[in-house]
């Protein structure tokens, strides 16, 4: 990538297209090295992409789902045979290391686009039936349209694959904008796409800023479903833009994912659980464990055990294998993590500093002590750092768990059934583990309540984003005058 100084940051109607604004320098952020440069797209571009995937719609969307199925079936089969080059650029333009990038991103890639292509193939319904008894209704359940996507940093290939492939599978159409930082890997793989079939205008890609290609897709009249992940005060805007033409949405926001430790819990597990949780991809995971919640009892070992484990991790290079933690996606980013945690009163136990590397790094951190009050508390730090604070009972830790806006993911630790199960049914979250935390699979749906959005990613669950429900009612009488017309002709019609 070092010699190739231009990207073609479009995907439009089958090709690739350089966009009309501004260059922009993509690079290394863990080596600062020059990867490529790419011209930004334009509200021109988003509309152009728009009209090609609205003019593909009918043709995807009348297609047999055995036919969508079997392209996304190739296409997971060409991500496959490319993985490698998958996982390069994306540990490239995001410095997470090759290790995840791995073993973790492209993989569940993979996996998804799987299970989309099977599950293209079953749309369930209700069934057919008489209920008025002079009809049989059924349901048909349709491609809502075209669907625009604007996807983050943190895991660009696998944030374009929840977003497109259910909306593919489904017989949508898709314009998507990735974050301008992190574009490589979501222009492969809408090169691949269409290498495995996908007919041109189908799945569309326009890398731009948010303010003006973000901007223009989430406020496009030709736009049906708008979805977003990302930062909980970007989704609102979105959100905003797209209710100008009463666009449907869809939002996977901000998290603050409490990490309830029980006093009965397993503290080893816990420990290993914790660091494992609080620094995958950095910190930068909208589900990462950002605030552990202990019992005062096992708090002192709880926060000796994190912090002797955190300063065994590796941090540096992220093409080396042996890196256990890669940089953070850009300076500017790793500065805004550590500000806040420069501005806090607890007490930091372990890092809270960047080490002496060149790259956008941030040492793995541990604060003690923290208040209730506190901004590291409350709000994302979207970094390696990971807040504790104690409980006193069960209900304090509940009430601490739900005191926040958030509610994408939380996790409970305990060797007690019915505390677990307690746990599960009184944390506010779309998704709570039970002695672990950060694992997620295809078959399951992701997504929050709360400042954390609305609406699912992945499993069958997510094609309610991207379809739409007709009711058809047929007559099976044959007459001419039906029992309901009395209430509009006072007598019949042959009086």
């Amino acid at each position: 990538m070092a010699n190739a100084p231009d990207v073609a940051g479009c995907w439009i109607d089958g090709r690739a297209v350089f966009g009309g604004g501004a260059e922009l320098a993509l690079d290394n952020p863990a080596t600062t090295d020059r990867l490529g440069t790419v011209r930004l797209a334009t509200e021109s571009d988003v509309d152009a992409a728009v009209k090609s995937a609205r003019s593909s719609f009918l043709d995807w969307s009348r297609a047999m789902p055995s036919h969508r199925s079997a392209v996304l079936a190739e296409l997971a089969r060409l991500v496959k045979r490319d993985a490698d080059e998958f996982a390069q650029e994306e540990m490239l333009q995001t410095g997470k290391s090759i290790r995840l990038a791995t073993e973790f991103d492209v993989p569940g890639s993979i996996d998804n686009i799987e299970f989309f292509a099977g599950a293209a193939r079953n749309l369930e319904g209700r069934a057919s039936a008489e209920y008025s008894g002079e009809h049989t209704s059924s349901i048909r359940r349709e491609a809502v349209g075209v669907v625009g996507s604007i996807t983050p940093w943190n895991y660009p290939l696998q944030m374009a694959v929840w977003k497109a492939i259910p909306a593919l599978a489904a017989g949508c159409c898709v314009v998507l904008k990735p974050s301008e930082l992190t574009p490589l890997t979501t222009l492969r793989l809408a090169r691949l796409a269409t290498e495995a079939g996908l007919p041109d205008g189908v799945f569309n890609v326009i890398t731009g800023t948010g303010p003006e290609a973000g901007a223009a897709l989430a406020g496009h009249p030709g736009i049906d479903v708008m979805t977003f992940t990302g930062s909980t005060p970007v989704g609102r805007i979105v959100m905003a833009q797209a209710a100008v033409n009463g666009t449907r949405v869809q939002l996977e926001l901000g998290g603050k994912a409490p990490f309830v430790v029980f006093d009965d819990a397993d503290l080893e597990a816990a420990i290993h659980g914790a660091v494992a949780g609080s620094l995958i991809n950095a910190g930068q995971d909208c589900t990462a464990a950002t605030r552990a919640i202990v019992a005062e009892s096992l708090y002192d070992a709880f926060v000796d055990g994190v912090a002797e484990l955190m300063l065994r991790v590796v941090v540096g290079d992220p093409s080396d294998p042996a890196t256990d933690m890669g940089s953070l996606v850009s300076h500017a980013h790793r500065d805004r993590v550590a500000a806040m945690v420069a501005r806090t009163s607890a007490r930091v136990v372990c890092g809270g500093r960047a080490p002496e590397l060149p790259g956008a790094f941030y040492s793995p951190t541990l604060l003690a002590e923290v208040g209730e009050d506190d901004e590291v508390y409350r709000n994302e730090i979207f970094g390696p750092v990971l807040t504790v604070s104690k409980h006193y009972g069960d209900d304090d830790a509940l009430r601490r768990a739900n005191d926040t806006a958030f509610g994408l993911a939380a996790s409970a630790w305990t060797r007690d059934v019915y505390r677990a199960g307690r746990a599960s049914r009184e944390i506010a979250a779309g998704c709570v583990w039970i002695n672990d935390h950060i694992p997620i699979i295809s078959e399951m749906p992701h997504g929050g309540v709360g400042a954390s959005g609305f609406g699912k990613d992945m499993s069958s669950y997510s094609f309610e984003e991207y379809l739409t429900i007709k009711h058809v009612m047929a007559d099976i009488t044959g007459v001419a005058e039906k029992s309901w017309h009395r209430t509009v002709f006072a007598k019949g019609s042959d009086s």
